[in-house]
């Protein structure tokens, strides 16, 4: 570049001007015995051809005279005399020519060590050039093989998405001719959900279908796991005989499957799968207590998916002087009973449908409706029933079926395309980890290649095993297992397989056939996930939740996140029994300056004495419950007692804005303590307020120690009251009212950055709008930025 000085040879230091001129007289001494010795040469060269000259000369005169000895003699003499004379010229000419070369030497040296830098700087130059050639050329090398590998992928990738694109349309055609080869012959079992409030009877009712006792083993009472029972056909025929000796109808269903899914309004992610899942329903509602806020939930979600549905009118033996007729038809037991009951159930039926009407639903008890009510899709049968004893339990069964083969035979219809859910993952002792699936549609065989999907990217393991409680069981109830090679939707079967650790629950399973790419059936497994790791992303301040299945989970942290007011941020989330670095993790939130979050969230699990003790010592608490809702109890009132503590705290430099007029006229102590009567013009005065005047440099009247009003002590007095108020002043006691401040000076409450601030954390609820405008207005009058 232009800044670049050019290498120095030789001597480094920089040259003064003396050194220039020694320089140049050397170079001029240099060049004048450079010119002294060309001039030696030449003089040396023409001594040397006129001494040939000489010599050809004297040949010849030796030719033309060979005549006598004199002649010859003087020739001789001459000829020495001119090989004599050209002897001390020839010598001085040598001396010359010996010095200029001497100083050629000398000057040799200097320009060989010039040439010397020179060449290793050339060398050196070279060698960096060549360096860079080959390095060059080795980034070229790997840039074109990387070129070449990107291609490659690429090529692969369209290959891929190719391969993934035919299977995506074979596996369409083949579904397309699946459902087209359908027929009404070849019906599956209709999939039926019970729906509704907390201990309207639904476990009980579904027990008495099943004459098993589900219930006393339940938490609470309240189904948590999703459940599904399988009843078979003849199980239906049994149950309906008697009615059915009236009724004459043909069942041609092959069996039903019973979800049994909770009914708390915690669980709307498992009730909505159960929803989407489900043909028919059954909402119960508690004929003595008609619709509450969970029924009119489930009636939302059943209308909004279009899911048909029969009302059980239940608790019906809960009528005053019920003579119980156990597991007789509902019409025969109510022609047992007296007037009055008939009278009684009668109205509180009439209430229920009003009710239901108010929720834009038309209903009507099932025997008394019409057939154009049956054709007409908006119409709801009510069927009233007794879970306890039974009255009306064949009633339901039989109306399920009817409004199957009725109104449902289509979708009904069985179809060879596999369509299977995960409904719970679980370890079984003896069977490592297992996923209950609902089958709806098509076949799961033994040794299928099956994908299932797991938070971290799909699985594709091989079935080893299909298993299925005996008939009339329910899945959750350990009992012996059915193996099976292969198993026709629709029902609830327990898959057996390696690596199901990560299974999702609520997420779709797929065989791969002989003709489908695994890549395409693995995306469309995938295609579910992301909405449900939305609903597990977790926020860096919060609790942490436990649960004992993946369901259970899913049903608490969409109960923390949208059913509670304030939502409880979750921060972490596991599985199965809490172990002490569960709680170490946890513990982190005390050094993150939330307390309140270094809490554990336990839903059915259990947790061990080292991780208990673990956690008293780092100061973490765990809340344990085997009911979603008692589990958030738990910690609102844990949260309570904290924010009231805060409160407590903070209630010192916490300062509610005020403004007061004095009313000169109900002056009663000038000073010490100053006791006036005053009017709250704006905010809230409390007692413990410190009063100023601003408009005398923010003059300190005092705090307000008490407040009283027609007598009678209070701690706060709101705008428009008018109250006595006592004021102390510690730091000035001698300050008076009529000397340093009068009626015609405003008091304000003396707020600053730290009391507004502690307003803001601990008392939002307790102030008003028009109170927050305050506090912006008083922040002006303060300058508090």
């Amino acid at each position: 570049g232009g800044g670049r000085k050019n290498p120095e040879y030789g001597k480094k230091k920089k040259k003064s001007e003396e050194d220039l001129e020694a320089e140049r007289e050397e170079e001029e001494e240099r060049k004048a015995k450079e010119e002294a010795s060309k001039k030696a040469e030449e003089e040396a060269r023409l001594a040397e051809e006129q001494r040939k000259k000489g010599e050809e000369e004297q040949k010849k005169k030796e030719e033309e005279e060979d005549d006598a000895k004199d002649d010859w003699d003087d020739s001789d003499d001459e000829w020495d005399a001119d090989s004599d004379a050209s002897g001390p010229a020839m010598d001085a000419l040598e001396k010359r020519l010996k010095q200029a070369t001497i100083s050629m030497d000398s000057d040799d040296d200097d320009e060989d060590l010039i040439e010397k830098e020179k060449r290793k700087e050339q060398e050196r130059l070279a060698a960096l050039g060549k360096e860079r050639a080959e390095r060059e050329r080795l980034q070229e090398i790997k840039l074109s093989e990387m070129r070449e590998q990107e291609e490659e992928m690429k090529q692969q990738e369209m290959m891929l998405v190719q391969k993934r694109e035919e299977g995506r349309k074979r596996r369409l055609e083949q579904e397309k001719a699946n459902l087209a080869a359908r027929t009404r012959d070849d019906l599956r079992c209709p999939i039926v959900v019970i729906m509704g409030h907390v201990d309207t009877g639904k476990t009980k009712l579904l027990d008495k279908i099943r004459k098993t006792n589900v219930q006393e083993g339940e938490a609470g009472g309240i189904t948590q796991q999703i459940g599904a029972t399988y009843f078979e056909k003849q199980t239906l025929l049994s149950q309906t005989a008697r009615l059915n000796e009236t009724e004459k109808f043909d069942l041609t269903l092959p069996g039903m499957l019973v979800i049994d899914t909770p009914g708390h309004e915690s669980f709307t992610n498992l009730r909505s799968r159960g929803s989407s899942l489900c043909d028919v329903a059954i909402l119960v509602v508690d004929l003595m207590h008609g619709l509450e806020q969970q029924t009119i939930e489930s009636l939302q979600m059943l209308r909004n998916r279009g899911t048909p549905f029969v009302v059980a009118l239940n608790k019906v033996d809960r009528c005053y002087d019920w003579k119980t007729c156990k597991d007789m038809p509902i019409r025969d037991a109510l022609k047992e009973q007296s007037a009055g009951t008939v009278q009684e159930f009668r109205t509180r039926s009439s209430d229920a449908k009003l009710q239901l009407q108010e929720q834009g639903v038309n209903s009507n008890i099932y025997w008394e409706m019409g057939e154009d009510d049956w054709t007409n899709s908006d119409f709801v049968p009510l069927v009233p029933t007794s879970a306890i004893t039974g009255e009306g339990v064949q009633d339901i069964l039989l109306l399920l079926c009817q409004i199957a083969q009725r109104k449902l035979w289509q979708q009904l219809m069985w179809c060879a395309n596999l369509q299977c859910t995960v409904l719970e993952v679980k370890a079984i002792d003896g069977l490592g980890m297992t996923v209950d699936v609902l089958v709806v549609n098509g076949y799961l065989r033994e040794g299928d290649k099956a994908v299932f999907c797991t938070l971290d990217g799909p699985i594709v393991t091989e079935i080893r095993g299909l298993l299925t409680p005996p008939p009339s069981r329910e899945m959750r109830v350990k009992s012996e297992y059915i193996h099976h090679k292969e198993l026709k939707g629709a029902l609830g079967v327990k898959v057996i397989g390696n690596g199901l650790e990560k299974v999702m629950a609520g997420t779709p399973v797929l065989v791969v056939g002989p003709d489908d790419e695994v890549e395409d059936i693995k995306a469309e497994v995938m295609s579910d996930l992301t909405r449900l790791q939305e609903k597990l992303s977790t926020d860096k301040k919060g609790v942490m939740v436990q649960a004992s299945t993946l369901g259970a989970l899913e049903a608490l942290l969409q109960f923390l996140r949208e059913e509670t007011q304030p939502p409880i941020p979750v921060s972490a989330i596991g599985i199965g029994t809490i172990h002490k670095r569960d709680v170490t993790k946890i513990s982190i939130m005390n050094e993150k300056g939330c307390p309140e979050f270094a809490t554990i969230l336990a839903f059915d699990v259990s947790v061990p004495k080292e991780a208990r003790e673990h956690a008293e010592e780092v100061n973490v608490r765990v809340f344990t419950a085997d009911i979603i809702y008692h589990l958030f109890d738990q910690f609102t009132r844990f949260m309570e007692q904290l924010s009231e503590k805060r409160r407590e705290d903070a209630a010192a430099i916490a300062v509610f804005p005020s403004i007061c007029k004095i009313l000169p006229q109900h002056v009663f102590n000038q000073k010490d303590p100053i006791i006036v009567g005053v009017e709250v013009v704006e905010g809230i005065l409390k007692v413990g307020t410190p009063l100023c005047v601003p408009t005398l440099d923010g003059l300190h009247i005092g705090i307000v120690t008490s407040i009283e009003q027609n007598g009678r002590e209070q701690e706060t007095a709101k705008k428009g009251l008018s109250v006595a108020i006592k004021i102390v002043n510690e730091n000035n006691p001698t300050i008076t009212y009529g000397r340093q401040f009068d009626a015609s000076h405003s008091l304000y409450s003396t707020l600053s950055r730290a009391s507004i601030n502690a307003l803001k954390e601990n008392f939002k609820d307790k102030l008003e709008n028009e109170d927050w405008r305050l506090v912006v207005k008083l922040k002006k009058v303060f300058n508090i930025i």
